[in-house]
């Protein structure tokens, strides 16, 4: 995957961090939720009585966003540069770092950090560790 960074747009960019920041902010104050994507889609996947249609809804909108954008702007396409079995391997990799982790990047990352959680400061060092071990493995060392 590159990123085309003559498509750069700093204050996009920041207006997108913030309005995650509001809507993780409001989803808190309004359901007294954690609006972690993982405990979202896992709650699904193991339904409990009156529990479901939030997270069917909320899951929705994650998948109707980009079509709504679409509507109104151009959606820039991503360039993958991996094959069929290497995004199979990687997703499940992260499904399972995301399990072992009790969370994924943006459960620790954005709303455990806005709420000073030791666990997420961890979680989310441990990410960004493994992150930059891995891009510097795969560039600099596998010359990927």
């Amino acid at each position: 995957m590159t990123i085309d960074w003559t498509s750069f747009t700093p204050w996009t960019a920041l207006a997108g961090g913030m309005l995650i920041g509001l809507a993780a902010g409001l989803f808190a104050v309004l359901n007294g939720r954690i609006a972690g994507i993982s405990g979202v889609l896992g709650g699904l996947l193991r339904p409990v009585r009156g529990d479901l249609g939030w997270r069917a809804a909320f899951i929705g909108g994650l998948v109707l966003a980009p079509v709504a954008y679409a509507l109104v702007a151009p959606v820039p396409l991503p360039v993958i540069g991996a094959g069929p079995g290497t995004l199979v391997l990687a997703g499940l990799l992260v499904g399972f770092g995301t399990r072992l982790g009790s969370g994924c990047t943006s459960g620790h990352g954005v709303c455990g950090m806005s709420r000073l959680s030791l666990r997420s400061l961890v979680a989310t060092a441990a990410f960004m560790g493994a992150g930059f071990v891995t891009v510097f493995m795969v560039r600099h060392v596998l010359g990927a």
